[in-house]
């Protein structure tokens, strides 16, 4: 199905040089001239759009996700004269198309893999719990559109016949509690699994960290691998997980361990130590029976059961950042524009810097008048960027 093609209000306003120099803020000109020079994808001569163009567009697709090519490439074109690098001559759509396919999405994965990151200080609220920092895990879909490559590439839901509906990506990554930072992300195909992609991420993970996951996570090569990062890990078992009691704990939690998988022949492979937290809502009729975690922190001196209860909870904070990008930055119910793989994924990147660069402004905020990030809107921070003069300082110096 054709797109309506939106249009911008006639003539740029200061606000939209201000979000291109948002998003020059959160990825740098120097970082991107050194990273095209690294991937060998700079400009080899004089072009109508230069390679550090062709990224501040990518990137400002995703900031005016709704709106056609042309009005988001006239935006980047006149923001960028704004900020001090003009470019005269009127680009096609022709050329654009190649502009893009030049870049190559290796330069944006690159990009997002240096500028994505933890962004939390020490004063930020809600985004610690006991000196260690919030961390969630969590993958989704998002929808491309139905062309052949794409339904190669990343395949989709199957019907009897080929897929039903649109081709999909999937996709896991690491938020930051508190200031819904995405900071790590993997990409893959529909048939991959989170668990797969998972492994991808962690080589983000670090000492200071506090990684919660949902059930579908647990078990035991995942918490291996994620244990030998450093990070500590708070996750929810699955009805069926065997937990045995191995020793009752004042708090009302008990120490138990996790085996190996029965059909593993390494005989090197030990039990896991963990502690094992068990409880129920009341009042919630939505609510299950029973809610168990599993977590490395083993002294309830250090956590208690009741603590490691609640903050388990932050997990869903994730779950919020995924909307964010899904219905507000992306559009409800609305397919990636690129109808390649290697745009599709190029595309996803520019995505999430976007967002990125959003619930940066919204911490510095928060930061400024001392509130949980929380508290702001997400949807109308991103309409004040898009639509309204933000912050002088969104522009870089």
């Amino acid at each position: 199905m054709a797109r309506t093609k939106a249009v911008l209000p006639t003539g740029t306003r200061i606000a939209d040089y201000l979000s291109v120099g948002l998003l020059a803020q959160v990825c740098p000109l120097a970082k991107i001239h050194q990273i095209l020079q690294d991937t060998g994808r700079q400009s080899q001569r004089q072009r109508d759009l230069p390679a550090h163009g062709v990224v501040y567009y990518v990137l400002a697709l995703g900031l005016y996700m709704g709106v056609a090519y042309e009005e988001v490439l006239r935006l980047t074109l006149e923001a960028m004269s704004f900020l001090g690098s003009p470019i005269k001559r009127e680009i096609t759509k022709s050329a654009l198309s190649q502009a893009r396919s030049r870049l190559s999405w290796q330069v944006m994965e690159r990009l997002a893999d240096e500028c994505l990151m933890p962004i939390a200080q020490p004063h930020t609220k809600g985004a610690w719990f006991k000196g260690l920092r919030l961390v969630s895990v969590d993958g989704s879909t998002l929808d491309l559109p139905h062309e052949r490559a794409n339904i190669a590439a990343f395949g989709g839901p199957t019907a009897n016949v080929g897929t039903a509906g649109y081709p999909q990506l999937r996709f896991a990554g690491l938020v930051e509690g508190g200031t819904h930072a995405m900071f790590a992300l993997a990409l893959g195909a529909y048939t991959d699994s989170e668990l797969a992609l998972f492994d991808k991420l962690l080589p983000k993970l670090k000492p200071d960290m506090l990684l919660l996951a949902d059930r579908y996570f647990l078990g035991y090569k995942a918490w291996v691998k994620a244990r030998q990062t450093g990070a500590q890990l708070l996750w929810r078992a699955k009805k069926n997980a065997i937990l045995p009691v191995d020793q009752a704990l004042p708090d009302g939690s008990y120490l138990s361990h996790l085996n190996p998988s029965r059909g593993n022949k390494d005989m090197s492979l030990q039990s896991l130590p963990v502690r094992v937290v068990e409880y129920f809502i009341d009042g919630d009729p939505q609510a299950e029976p029973l809610y168990r975690l599993v977590t490395s922190l083993l002294d309830p001196g250090t956590a208690s059961a009741q603590e490691l209860a609640h903050v388990y909870h932050e997990r869903w904070e994730i779950e919020t950042t995924l909307k964010e990008m899904k219905t507000h930055l992306r559009g409800a119910r609305v397919v990636l524009r690129s109808k390649t793989p290697d745009l599709v994924r190029q595309e996803f990147y520019g995505l999430w810097l976007a967002h990125f660069a959003v619930r940066r402004l919204m911490h510095e905020a928060a930061l400024q008048k001392d509130i949980d990030p929380d508290e702001l809107s997400f949807k109308k921070s991103l309409n004040i960027i898009r639509c309204k003069l933000p912050h002088a300082g969104a522009v870089p110096p």
